[in-house]
């Protein structure tokens, strides 16, 4: 999914995007930081299950992780 879909879309879109199946591939980056609150990125009645693909790790903490979607 093109990052500017979520920006322009939100949580809402992306869950419809990810639900019909037209996301192939996720990264996440993950930064090593706890906040409390805040938005969820997805519903609850998302679920998709996905295989690592990649992992990449940076001095300062952070990792970036890429999945692909299981078939």
């Amino acid at each position: 999914m093109d990052a500017r879909c979520t920006r322009r879309g939100g949580p809402a879109l992306a869950a419809h995007v990810i639900q019909a199946g037209l996301v192939d591939e996720y990264q996440l980056l993950v930064v090593p930081t706890m906040l409390g609150g805040g938005k969820r990125v997805l519903p609850s009645n998302v679920c998709v299950r996905l295989d690592l693909l990649d992992e990449r790790r940076f001095a300062n903490g952070m990792v970036c992780l890429r999945y692909h979607r299981q078939a």
